[in-house]
């Protein structure tokens, strides 16, 4: 054994490079993980020597930074168009067993890039981290599974350049550009007068075009998209222009200050308008995706707003039969352009996997975030149900407010009387539509008030955590890599 007495080491992490054998360890009285360096440890930092050639270093951000630097696999990269998952994780213990998932997957001949570091502004806002700490929990998790394929990191829904700057200083490799607050949505039912004048306001110097010039490119032409013709009437072209236009100039703005700071450093680009209020139709797909190429920005993936309701924690809500027709010419328009379809608040929408294997042919990305929170909970059901009803408890107290910024459906009244649930039951409210949002929305509430109580459960039950993350994610990522 590695490790000395006292503690525990992962065998998948080891490794020797030039001589030096690394290796992640975990105190088995305080459940603290270290990086062992067995051989010179000259440049990492608070460590500490416990043998005659062997010091165990805390999981500092600049240990975690000099790491990626003597093993290059730690380090995100750029994934292209390979077909790829986005494993959001709010508590930053998750990618050991999203790595479980990927490995099960493989076995059974599914191919999937992931990306384990994910993250938004917003959940960073209510979990109190920052993306270095995001990134740096995903690469620990990646160095102790023994992973060294390519991985990804984004930087989930970027609103403005100085949240862009933070995640690119922090080595982010993915960078989803969410421009959602310029869409106008009270275009979709504008008259055609006032639909007129909102165009004519459109910020065109940014734009770098003139209504004349929009109405040369658009109107009397077809485009012809495999089995799709789109034709733009003038109402059709006021109504994508005044509901979208200002969505474009934002974007294009992101992506030329991404593009001036990044440098030589390679990056994906991906485009959400998928948390609009209104569906993206196939020809305000077609207009934003051709204005954005006009502009020079190249992207990998996009976010539409699909037709249905992609709420949080659930499956799909809607007409399966409307979805798929839509999906098609949608998944036809991203190969005209040359991207992804991306699949935003893609956690359990397992009725919908199947459909877009099938229609984009591995031009496909899956975001989910939320999931692997709840599947944390259902732990917490079994190892500590007096914290789950406190969970619970407060969850139910706070969904109203917390709900706000979130699309979610669940009534408190439907949850009947969790309070007669036995303790070795508790975990079936995982597996119900309303106890499912309820507890996903309040997670910020929670972590501020039982964080250290749930993060010493989990750690307590890693292994368990890892498989109830490894057998959730296989019924994600089996159906999304079959064609």
């Amino acid at each position: 054994m590695i490790a000395p007495t006292g503690y525990i080491h992962y065998p998948d992490s080891l490794v020797e490079v030039d001589g030096i054998t690394y290796f992640l360890a975990r105190s088995e009285q305080e459940g603290t993980k270290y990086l062992g360096v067995k051989g010179d440890a000259a440049g990492f930092q608070g460590g500490f020597r416990v043998g005659p050639d062997i010091n165990l270093c805390p999981l500092l951000p600049e240990n975690a930074a000099l790491l990626r630097q003597r093993l290059p696999w730690l380090r995100p990269q750029p994934l292209g168009l390979q077909l790829t998952a986005g494993f959001g994780d709010r508590l930053g213990l998750a990618t050991p067993g999203h790595v479980r998932a990927l490995r099960k997957n493989q076995a059974a001949g599914g191919k999937i890039a992931p990306i384990f570091a994910q993250q938004s502004v917003r959940e960073n806002a209510r979990t109190h981290r920052t993306p270095q700490m995001v990134l740096d929990d995903a690469m620990w998790g990646v160095f102790q599974s023994g992973w060294q394929e390519p991985w990804g990191a984004d930087a989930d829904h970027l609103k403005t350049t100085a949240d862009l700057d933070a995640y690119l200083d922090a080595g982010y490799t993915f960078f989803t550009i969410d421009p959602g607050d310029h869409v106008d949505h009270g275009a979709e039912t504008s008259s055609p007068d006032a639909l007129r004048d909102k165009v004519r306001a459109l910020p065109w110097d940014i734009l770098i075009s003139s209504w004349d010039d929009l109405q040369s490119r658009y109107l009397g032409q077809s485009a012809q998209i495999e089995d799709f013709t789109l034709t733009f009437d003038e109402t059709t072209l006021l109504r994508a222009a005044a509901k979208h236009g200002r969505a474009v100039a934002h974007t294009a703005q992101m992506a030329k200050h991404l593009a001036a700071r990044s440098g030589n450093l390679l990056y994906d680009l991906e485009v959400s308008v998928d948390e609009t209020e209104t569906p993206t139709s196939a020809e305000e797909h077609f207009f934003i995706a051709s204005e954005l190429q006009r502009l020079g920005v190249r992207c990998v993936s996009l976010a539409p707003r699909f037709v249905g309701r992609f709420e949080k924690g659930v499956d799909y809500i809607g007409d399966l039969r409307q979805f798929e027709a839509e999906f098609i010419c949608h998944a036809a328009i991203a190969r005209r352009f040359g991207y992804r379809l991306s699949l935003h608040s893609g956690s359990d929408k397992f009725s919908i996997y199947g459909i877009a294997a099938r229609h984009t042919g591995g031009l496909l990305h899956l975001k989910t975030a939320g999931t692997s929170y709840l599947e944390a909970l259902r732990v917490i059901a079994h190892a500590n149900p007096v914290l789950f009803r406190e969970i619970l408890l407060l969850s139910i107290e706070r969904y109203e407010t917390d709900r706000a910024t979130y699309h979610v459906s669940a009534e408190i009244g439907r949850l009947g009387e969790p309070d007669r649930i036995a303790d070795a039951a508790l975990d079936t409210l995982l597996d119900q539509f309303d106890a499912r949002q309820i507890l996903h929305v309040t997670f910020g509430t929670v972590l501020d008030r039982f964080g250290p109580r749930l993060i010493d459960t989990l750690r307590s039950h890693e292994e368990d955590y890892y498989d109830v993350l490894s057998a959730h994610f296989v019924k994600h990522l089996q159906p999304t890599c079959s064609r």
